[in-house]
Formats: structure tokens, C-alpha cells, sequence
């Protein structure tokens, strides 16, 4: 005989469905949050695509998260950066061709919002260990001004891997604004303070820690036991399909200079195995459940003759606009909301980050500027479709000035434009891919279909009409005469000592925007300018 209805069964039901339709966060509490960034690292370079590298950890969270099996960088280290912390395109920024260089007075605008000051707001303890490459020559650039109320690691990038740390010869490692003199390799030095920041954390209230590697970016160094351990590893790389990056490689040959490829796997495996020292501590510390684990590259691996890294089956690389140059390594777990072992094949770039990660955690993003990036969690955690509205756009200048690598896409077609500039001319190339059905760029159709390559073109040409005059551009040489400091934790300027509000430039406030609209091509004199749709770019609304 059925036993009779409890009268606080559907009342039981009704709370058990408005709970399952609650964010993840108010279900489960607050999730903490860790981003582990990569410096270079290879497509085809980690054991769970079967590499020749050892990387245990990252098949782990392969194993137990979520493969973004199509997520998108810029091709070089800063732009990635900027769009991670803020959401946001960096052509708008003004860091969209090359990196922040030690000789670069400029960093992100103060006026933009960075994704850890909404995490801070909503409560949480904020930290990077790493590299920071967004800005130093103020301290309102300095990651402690950024929404981190800990920073262990380098304002530079190229520090080294051992002591002592420095770039251009100044000292260059400190916590919080004072140099310090910890010795060891750099990466397992970074795992060291990572776990103990996760240990003495505050156990009240939840963490989020970005955690970005100098590994494995040039120049390559590793522990000896590591290199001896890849020292016979035979550098079988296929042919990068670039330009570029085969040419250095048969270069390197036909000079008999030794391969890359040993010392840079044993830099991977070193990446791996701190890896692995900070998803130990989560298991120790009982967190690993709910803690969110973000992992991905900056940009392609640097598959040219220094940098050893594996693009392969995707073409090309680091500073290249073709998908081994973008499209990157990506994993997320979070055991606690997300089935291990799944993939996601929807686009995803690192403009989505911020986005997606504050939906899953239930914190609300305090943007005030228009963010780049979409919310991606109901694609993760439900499998939805998020569209992608317009195209991506990415961009370098990065080593040469004037070539330029270019990129307009969507889930059906991709233009690679390449752009070498003279002094009295330009040379422009494009590639044209039906990159759901070719990612691999195998088959240019930009001759059999002009009417698509001229819309790309001019979506790429308006993109860049967004980018500040003064923004970056590739400069690997220092100003003539210019001096490094001695010691880069000395270098920003303080707070006191700059005035409350940005410089307004030279041109005078009633010409400034005329003068924008006349200088067209050259770029914006008015940040974040939004240009009239009807003017093609010019004048700013």
C-alpha cells in the first residue's frame, strides 16, 4: 500500500528547483578561483595530445575538467594580458600590436576596470605570482593598484629562470613593491608561494589567484635532472607552415646550432610539475572541489628556431595571425559543477574570461566601459549556444616593424592578412580559410571568393582605426642613450608624485576632436573613441 503525500513534499520540490536553478555559486558557496597562465606553450605539446613532454598535471585537469578545445589569444604576451584582466578588446586599449617594453613609459589606461577589483568587491582575497607585463613605469599600473592585495613576481618578462633575476640588468623580482632575493628555479619558486598564499589564506572568505609562468618563454633554462632527462629527445617537428618560423629553424641547421626542443620540453615539464605542487595544495587544503582552475596559453607556442615549441597539426605560431599562432591550450575544471573529461567546441577567446568567470562565481562585474568578451558559462556548464556576435579581431607587430599579422573570423570564415609596410609602400597578402571545415589552413579560397575577402578586409580596417596614436608598437631596441634602473621595484613612479587625473596631451581641448577625425589612420587621440558608423571611423561620437 503507497503510503500517503507529505504535505511538504511539493514545498521540498519547489525549494529543490529554484535551487538547481540558482547561479552555481549560491548553490554551492562561493568559488574560489585559480588562472594558471602558460608563456608559449605549444598546441601539440602536452601528454593528452601525445607529446614526447611529460605533463601529468595538465592531463589531470584534462582528465577532470574541461577541454576549450577552441579558445583564442592575441598572438603575443600583453595584448593577452590586458584582454584577460579587463575583458576587453585591446585595439581599443592601445596594446594590441606589441608588448609593454622595459623602455615603455605606458601600461592600461587607470580609468579601466580590472577583473580581480570585482572579485576584491565582491569579498574575495586577490593575488598574482608571476609575470606581470601590463605597465610599470607608474604605480598606477603596478598589479597592487590593479585589484591584487598580493604580488609575488616580475613587473618584466625575459627575467630569467635563475638568479639573479633581472631584465635589461635591473633587478627585477619583489613582493608587493619591495625587491626580495628568494633563490631557486623561478617556476618552482612561484608553486612555492602560491601554495603558501593558499595556506595562510583567510579560510573565511573565498580566494582568486592568477598565476602566470615566465615557462616556457625564451631564453630556456631548467633544472639539470629536466634537461638531462630530455637531452636525446630528436626534434621531429613538421614544418610550421610559416614563413617565418621554418626559415629560422633551416637557418639554425645550415649554422649547426643545437635544436631547442630538448631544453624547452624540460621547461614544460618544469611548468607541469608546479602545476602540479598547487593542485596538491588545493587537494590538502579540501578546496580542490569548489575552487575553479583556469589554464591556458598567452598565445601559439614560439614554433621558430629559439623558442622549440610544437604547433602541429595547427599552422604557424607565435606572432602569427594562423591558428597555431591563437588558438591555444585550454582547460577548466571545477568538480563541483562540471563533468571531467568533456570538451567544448564553441569559440572562446580570453575576452571572455572575465565575463565567464564572475557569471560562474556570482560576482557582478563593476565595469563601466563596454566589455569585449561574452559570458561563456552557459556554454560550459549547460552545453547552450552563445553566439558570437560580429567577428574576432586580432593583431601583431611583433618582431618586425611595419609586417603586421591580422585576423578578422567567425565560426565560418577566417581572413589572414599580412601587411609589410616600406617606407613609401605597403604589401598586403591575404589568406581566406572555411575555418570550421579547415582549421588546420590548408585550403586558401581568397581567390575564389574576392566578395569575402573585401568584406573581411574592411572589417579589419575598421577595427584598427580604433587604436590610440600613442599605443604600442614593436620597438626591440631602446631609445637611444636610455638606462635601465638598477632596481625595477624603484622604477614606478608613486602615487603622490603624479597628477590625479590622465595627461590631456598636447592639442588644445576645443581642437581635439577635429584633430582625431584628421589624423585617420594614424589613430585615436580620444580614448576609447567610438566612431560614427556612417563616417567609416572617423569622427568620434
Amino acid at each position: 500500500m503507497r503510503a500517503p503525500a507529505s504535505p511538504l513534499l511539493p514545498l521540498a520540490a519547489l525549494l529543490l528547483g529554484s535551487l538547481l536553478a540558482a547561479p552555481a555559486a549560491a548553490a554551492f558557496g562561493r568559488p574560489n578561483v585559480v588562472i594558471l597562465l602558460a608563456d608559449d606553450l605549444g598546441w601539440s605539446d602536452v601528454g593528452f595530445r601525445g607529446g614526447p613532454i611529460d605533463t601529468p598535471s595538465l592531463d589531470r585537469l584534462a582528465r577532470e575538467g574541461v577541454n576549450l578545445h577552441r579558445f583564442y589569444t592575441t598572438p603575443i604576451c600583453s595584448p593577452t594580458r590586458a584582454a584577460l584582466m579587463t575583458g576587453r578588446d585591446p585595439m581599443r586599449l592601445g596594446v594590441a600590436y606589441a608588448v609593454i617594453l622595459p623602455w615603455s613609459n605606458n601600461g592600461i589606461h587607470p580609468d579601466e576596470h580590472f577583473m580581480p577589483q570585482s572579485f576584491q568587491a565582491a569579498g574575495y582575497q586577490t593575488a598574482i605570482v608571476g609575470k606581470w607585463h601590463l605597465g610599470h613605469a607608474q604605480e598606477t599600473y603596478h598589479p597592487n593598484r590593479r585589484g591584487f592585495d598580493h604580488f609575488y613576481g616580475h613587473l618584466h618578462t625575459e627575467v630569467g629562470y635563475f638568479p639573479p633575476f633581472s631584465n635589461q640588468g635591473g633587478r627585477d623580482f619583489q613582493r608587493n613593491g619591495e625587491s626580495i632575493d628568494d633563490r631557486g628555479y623561478e617556476t618552482f619558486l612561484l608553486a612555492d608561494e602560491a601554495s603558501r598564499w593558499i595556506r595562510e589564506r583567510d579560510p573565511e572568505r573565498p580566494f582568486f589567484l592568477y598565476m602566470p609562468f615566465i615557462a616556457p618563454h625564451t631564453p630556456l633554462d631548467a633544472p639539470e635532472n629536466l634537461k638531462q632527462k630530455y637531452a636525446d629527445l630528436d626534434d621531429d617537428r613538421e614544418p610550421a607552415r610559416s614563413n617565418n618560423s621554418d626559415r629560422t629553424r633551416k637557418i639554425a641547421r645550415l649554422l649547426r646550432r643545437p635544436s631547442a626542443r630538448p631544453v624547452y620540453a624540460a621547461v614544460v615539464e618544469g611548468m607541469d610539475q608546479a602545476i602540479g605542487r598547487v593542485l596538491q595544495t588545493l587537494d590538502d587544503e579540501g578546496l580542490a572541489e569548489n575552487t575553479i582552475v583556469l589554464f591556458f596559453s598567452d598565445n601559439g607556442g614560439a614554433a621558430y628556431a629559439l623558442g622549440g615549441a610544437d604547433n602541429v597539426p595547427l599552422r604557424g605560431g607565435k606572432g602569427e595571425t594562423f591558428e597555431g599562432g591563437i588558438r591555444v591550450v585550454s582547460l577548466l575544471r571545477w568538480p563541483a559543477q562540471l563533468e571531467g573529461g568533456t570538451r567544448m567546441d564553441q569559440i572562446m577567446s580570453v575576452m571572455d574570461v572575465f565575463p565567464t568567470l564572475a557569471a560562474a562565481a556570482g560576482v557582478e562585474p563593476r565595469n563601466e566601459r563596454t566589455l569585449g568578451g561574452r559570458d561563456m558559462w552557459p556554454a560550459i556548464r549547460r552545453g547552450e549556444e552563445v553566439h558570437l556576435d560580429g567577428h574576432l579581431f586580432f593583431a601583431s607587430e611583433t618582431p618586425i616593424r611595419g609586417s603586421f599579422a591580422l585576423t578578422a573570423f567567425d565560426d565560418e570564415w577566417k581572413l589572414v592578412q599580412e601587411v609589410r609596410q616600406t617606407l613609401l609602400s605597403a604589401e598586403v597578402s591575404n589568406h581566406l580559410f572555411r575555418i570550421r571545415d579547415d582549421p588546420y589552413e590548408r585550403n586558401d579560397l581568397a581567390a575564389a571568393h574576392p566578395e569575402v575577402v573585401a568584406d573581411l578586409s574592411e572589417a579589419i580596417h575598421r577595427w584598427r582605426l580604433l587604436y590610440p596614436v600613442s599605443g604600442t608598437r614593436s620597438e626591440l631596441i631602446a631609445p637611444p642613450g636610455w638606462r635601465a634602473p638598477r632596481d625595477w621595484a624603484d622604477y614606478p613612479i608613486p602615487l603622490e608624485k603624479l597628477h590625479d587625473e590622465a595627461a590631456p596631451g598636447m592639442a588644445p581641448a576645443y581642437a581635439r576632436r577635429a584633430l582625431d577625425w584628421m589624423h585617420g589612420e594614424g589613430g585615436r587621440l580620444l580614448y576609447d573613441c567610438e566612431p560614427w558608423p556612417f563616417l567609416n571611423g572617423g569622427l568620434c561620437r
